[in-house]
């Protein structure tokens, strides 16, 4: 399953565009942008399911660096501090990664 099966590719590209500068990456807006906010959450699982590239059911801190990547492959890396930043978010449980059941997304 590709991104755009759940997002629409507009969307993501002006997402993705908008958060381009380091040191810019704004989750709650970026997730708005992108269409999640409006999504069910089934196709929010699923985008969770797209970004846990090692498939482990978690999304961890180094998979949370290539998120925009995820989008997108024209996507940057997040800095270190804006990896922290969104792990820090969407980790409930302080276990050091984000599970679907705490999806940050809806945040």
């Amino acid at each position: 399953m590709a991104m755009t099966d759940v997002l629409s590719a507009e969307d993501i590209k002006k997402a993705v565009g908008a958060f381009s500068a380091a040191e810019s990456f704004n989750y709650k807006k970026f997730f708005e942008m992108v269409g999640l906010k409006k999504k069910s959450p089934e196709d929010v699982k699923k985008v969770f399911h797209i970004l846990d590239k090692d498939r482990s059911g978690f999304i961890e801190e180094e998979e949370l660096k290539f998120v925009l990547k995820g989008f997108t492959p024209d996507g940057r890396d997040l800095s270190d501090k804006e990896t922290k930043a969104l792990l820090a978010a969407g980790d409930k449980d302080g276990d050091g990664k984000i599970g679907a059941d705490g999806m940050y997304l809806r945040s």
